[in-house]
């Protein structure tokens, strides 16, 4: 199921205080986050949002912090990396 969903390199986001609407997310995180390939977000809940990368690199890298700080219009908003 994982393979036949695209879901072998899924991340979830979770947000606690606060987050940008999904719109800005999709452009937000990959830059601000250094993802080199493509990636497709997509909203699962009002706080948790669900990142496919496409390269495994990038998968590795969204793990490897306990925390992202997305940052939008001077407001930081802690997204914790869950697998």
């Amino acid at each position: 199921m994982i393979i036949n969903e695209n879901l072998e390199y899924a991340v979830i986001g979770k947000f606690s205080y606060g987050w940008p609407a999904i719109q800005d997310l999709r452009n937000l995180i990959p830059k601000q986050c250094e993802l080199k390939g493509e990636c497709n977000i997509g909203l699962l809940s009002n706080r948790l949002v669900l990142i496919k990368a496409m390269l495994l690199e990038d998968y590795v890298h969204l793990l490897s912090k306990s925390a992202f700080y997305i940052t939008q219009r001077n407001r930081s908003f802690p997204m914790l990396t869950l697998k």
